[in-house]
């Protein structure tokens, strides 16, 4: 079946190449000049990748991004910042709202093809990265998590995890006791021809604390190494 990707950008040149490009390949796409429309053709198409200008009149890329995340109809679409705004700041920002990969404009279509295919490639491979076989749900004290419809209980209460927020938390959670560095769990969970730095790790092991509550403790830093899943009952 072939893929939607949604591409949103306030460019009609920068819309027009990559449409065509991303057409030529076999894409069915469609594209907006602005958050707004492209929040609302997202509702209506329910596409499996978003491209994202950040700087839009109006509601600007990151509000996309933000309001996506926080829609559960949304959690299994990919999320691709395409902008010029490339601090390091900026990028951490989109990877804290939930982006799966965040690339600098002027980009070239076979590199932009390549990272599309990529992205898009690990969507369909979710869940195959654990190095051991681990039961579809995973029950931990009052911790459960269902790797079949990617849901997360927290004492009974679910809770909402983005789509690499959950395929962290149940690799480290599959693989408890072992240790990650965050080049590792980057290669496992985003792939090996991502290009997103170390800090993204960080970023994701945040929010996944956060959510975890009083459980968030079972996620242990490695001091110089990574991260591993330490059960705390």
């Amino acid at each position: 079946m072939e893929k939607k990707i949604l591409i949103v950008d306030d460019e009609q040149d920068i819309l027009d190449l990559i449409s065509y490009n991303l057409s030529k390949e076999g894409y069915r796409v469609q594209t907006a000049t602005d958050g707004m429309k492209g929040l609302e053709a997202a509702k209506n198409q329910r596409p499996d990748l978003v491209i994202l200008d950040v700087m839009m009149p109006g509601m600007d890329g990151f509000e996309v991004c933000r309001l996506l995340r926080q829609d559960r109809a949304f959690a299994d679409t990919a999320i691709m910042f395409l902008t010029a705004k490339s601090t390091e700041i900026d990028q951490i920002l989109g990877l804290e709202l939930g982006a799966d990969d965040y690339l600098q404009k002027p980009i070239s279509p076979r590199v932009l093809l390549a990272r599309v295919k990529s992205i898009l490639r690990r969507g369909g491979d979710a869940g195959r990265a654990e190095t051991i076989v681990a039961p579809e749900i995973l029950r931990l004290g009052n911790l459960e998590i269902n790797r079949q419809n990617y849901t997360v209980r927290v004492d009974g209460k679910e809770a909402f995890f983005p789509k690499k927020e959950f395929e962290l938390l149940a690799f480290l959670a599959a693989n408890r006791g072992k240790v990650f560095s965050r080049e590792a769990l980057l290669r496992r969970i985003w792939g090996e021809s991502v290009f997103v730095i170390d800090r993204t790790v960080d970023v994701h092991v945040s929010k996944i604390r956060e959510k975890l509550g009083a459980y968030g403790t079972w996620i242990e830093t490695v001091k110089g190494v990574g991260y591993r899943f330490t059960e705390q009952v």
